[in-house]
């Protein structure tokens, strides 16, 4: 028997058995049962398998150091257990034909070694939603030189992203979002010109093809992958990803600094999200250049200055985040502006106009002061604010706003007003 596969079968489990050395299977799923425990050492024996499909499964433990061994192993998936520990050293003497590795979902631990990204035939690489730590090693450039998809979202990663991730020749999809990346080696952002150049739009993102017949996916040929990306406001889980999409998302993690002008050069840009960051300074105004943009979001950064009035160009924009920041100055008020809420800008304390409820003149710009009077009652107590209606003929008619009016007050106002009184009555007379 060269294959066997009896996924989704929910009636099986319990451990898988040893395998013969002399063992012929080349394919061997069993996605979605119910086997659990330990994958056996024993899985090293089967030195012809080309397909190891175990996800949606049970296992556990750590992954066995003899699944390095297998030279004939193209496709490994052990998506979607239990297994933990370290991930197995991934030599390209000992599985010099594996193209596809995911391993996402788990409880691995322990740090991404660089050795795995010298495998020669390795195209996708996913390692996302387990509790992997510590910093990406730089690995020659000759090496991985097929990786199409990139996967390391929702772990621990911190340190630069490596210079030679960044210029994978064919890479079509790097997805880094929820770790800790922080400084950089090299500037990440203004890298994307130099991927776009080779048909690439960003760094979680996708070739722009041509899509004249039915729609095309990344991945086309060898599996269809997924992908969980903020998307106007939403986290929205792409089960398959059309070549045409393009985003950047590098939400929630340590990058710093400005947010580099050379964002403006990646014009085919749909989202672009660099939200819960410490990016600060000022919003680019290059931003006007990606006219094809529906989503924008900076969010919970710590961007200053004044929302350019440029952005008012960008006419797909459907929704727009730059709440949590230190944004100062009036909205811009034009085209999609119209259309955003309060939610969009929440949390700026100098931020004013429409759709806030905050007038501009309430965060800095000064009213004009009352002009004083000589007869005016209010001299000497300035925290009073006074309406003056009118006033002539020596006789001063007022009225005082306040929460009280004190009693000194009152009494000059009464003695004013009982004098006049008294010289009219003489002058009938």
């Amino acid at each position: 028997m060269q294959s066997i596969d009896i996924s989704q079968n929910h009636n099986l489990e319990g451990q898988l058995p040893t395998f013969p050395l002399n063992s012929t299977l080349k394919v061997l799923s069993l996605c979605g049962t119910n086997f659990s425990g330990k994958l056996p050492e024993s899985l090293g024996n089967v030195k012809f398998l080309t397909k190891l499909e175990l996800s949606l499964c049970n296992f556990s433990r750590q992954i066995p150091s003899t699944i390095t061994n297998l030279r004939n192993l193209v496709h490994l998936n052990l998506e979607f257990n239990n297994f933990s520990g370290l991930i197995p050293s991934f030599h390209r003497s000992g599985v010099p034909n594996l193209a596809y590795l995911n391993l996402q979902r788990n409880r691995l631990s322990g740090p991404v070694h660089s050795s795995i990204f010298t495998l020669p035939s390795l195209h996708t690489l996913l390692l996302g939603g387990n509790q992997l730590v510590g910093e990406i090693d730089e690995f020659p450039n000759a090496s991985c030189s097929l990786m199409q998809y990139l996967d390391l979202n929702h772990n621990y990663l911190s340190g630069s992203i490596p210079k030679s991730i960044v210029q994978l020749p064919r890479l079509e999809l790097l997805s880094i979002g929820y770790n800790s990346f922080g400084s950089m080696k090299l500037d990440m952002l203004s890298q994307l010109k130099n991927l776009r150049a080779r048909d690439l739009s960003n760094a979680m993102m996708l070739t722009i093809t041509d899509n004249k017949a039915k729609p095309k996916y990344i991945g086309d040929g060898y599996y269809h992958d997924s992908v969980t990306i903020v998307n106007k406001g939403n986290a929205i889980f792409y089960e398959k990803i059309l070549n045409v999409f393009t985003c950047l998302d590098l939400s929630n993690n340590s990058f710093h600094g400005r947010i580099p002008e050379e964002i403006r050069d990646l014009i085919s840009l749909k989202v672009l999200n660099l939200s819960q960051n410490s990016f600060c300074g000022q919003i680019p105004f290059g931003l006007e250049n990606l006219k094809e943009l529906e989503s924008l979001d900076f969010s919970l950064n710590k961007l200053s200055g004044k929302i350019p009035p440029q952005l008012t160009s960008l006419t797909f924009l459907e929704a727009l985040n730059l709440s949590y920041n230190q944004l100062e100055g009036i909205i811009p008020q034009s085209n999609q502006f119209f259309t955003f809420l309060n939610d969009s800008y929440q949390g700026n304390r100098i931020l004013c106009g429409p759709p806030l409820t905050r007038n501009c003149d309430e965060v800095g710009v000064p009213l004009s002061p009352p002009e004083e009077d000589a007869d005016s009652l209010i001299e000497g107590i300035s925290d009073w604010k006074i309406v003056l209606i009118g006033y002539g003929c020596g006789l001063v008619i007022g009225l005082c706003i306040g929460y009280t009016v004190l009693n000194e007050m009152g009494n000059k106002c009464l003695d004013s007003f009982e004098g006049n009184g008294k010289r009219k009555r003489k002058t009938a007379r």
